[in-house]
């Protein structure tokens, strides 16, 4: 996937991204990073074609976004937002069906190959046992998960997650990250997330995007990315980056 010089903004506001180039690796995890309203979820919105950008284009296979139909788009890229709805009487299996979509008809009975990708999808995020059980009945982490399973029942190259672990307790945030990492290494998959958390993003990615009032500042591997200035310049708060062999790389806040 390729960004090409990328402007967007919302009607007559200010541009909320601005001139956005840059490439997604295959097979790598790519985190994006910055302070609150830099444009990170506006940068995934515009990778998945949620928004069409006043300038510039993002290329998948080396098609235009904007050219791919709804359906053949979900084939290739499934999407998990930040906040998600569903009726709370609707069963785990029954939500993870509605990944099928792109790949049949709405109303076709589900197919051999419609049952083996649901139950790979509920194998994937360990829900198997859980598959009548009702989205009204689980925990949080447990339902960020059949929203995962539902974006893996697509069997598409890329995953993208806006804030996954958000509303979630410590525990539920390292178990999603802990999932989606396994998700990369296991079965391949491309993934782009925001994260707010940069410890996280350090621990997790492949990639760091930082970006800063809708500019892309800086993307590379985590340890040639994160510094104590990154983080002074980009968040106004002072920190200490250090390395030990069980942590790798992580900062320490001291002060704003």
């Amino acid at each position: 996937m390729e960004i090409k010089d990328i402007t967007f903004s919302y009607g007559d506001k200010i541009n909320r991204l601005h001139q956005i180039s840059g490439e997604i690796e295959i097979g790598k995890i790519t985190t994006i990073i910055g302070p609150n309203g830099c444009g990170k979820s506006t940068l995934l919105g515009v990778m998945s074609s949620n928004y069409l950008p006043q300038q510039g284009h993002v290329l998948l296979d080396g098609k235009k976004i904007g050219d791919y139909k709804p359906k053949e788009l979900a084939r290739k890229l499934a999407v998990v937002h930040q906040q998600n709805g569903a009726p709370l009487d609707m069963t785990v299996e029954r939500l993870t069906a509605f990944g099928r979509l792109p790949h049949r008809n709405m109303f076709s009975s589900l197919s051999d190959q419609d049952e083996e990708a649901i139950e790979w999808a509920l194998s994937c995020t360990n829900l198997q046992d859980k598959r009548h059980i009702t989205l009204d009945s689980l925990s949080g982490g447990e339902k960020q998960r059949v929203w995962i399973a539902m974006a893996l029942a697509q069997n598409s190259q890329f995953l993208f997650l806006d804030e996954p672990t958000t509303y979630l307790d410590i525990y539920y945030q390292y178990e999603i990250l802990d999932l989606i990492k396994r998700l990369n290494l296991e079965h391949g998959l491309s993934i782009v997330m925001v994260l707010h958390d940069i410890n996280q993003a350090i621990q997790y990615s492949d990639t760091i995007i930082v970006m800063k009032d809708g500019k892309l500042v800086i993307k590379g591997r985590p340890e040639e990315v994160i510094s104590e200035q990154l983080i002074a310049d980009i968040y106004g708060i002072e920190v200490i980056v250090k390395s030990d062999v069980r942590t790798g790389l992580y900062i320490v806040p001291i002060k704003s």
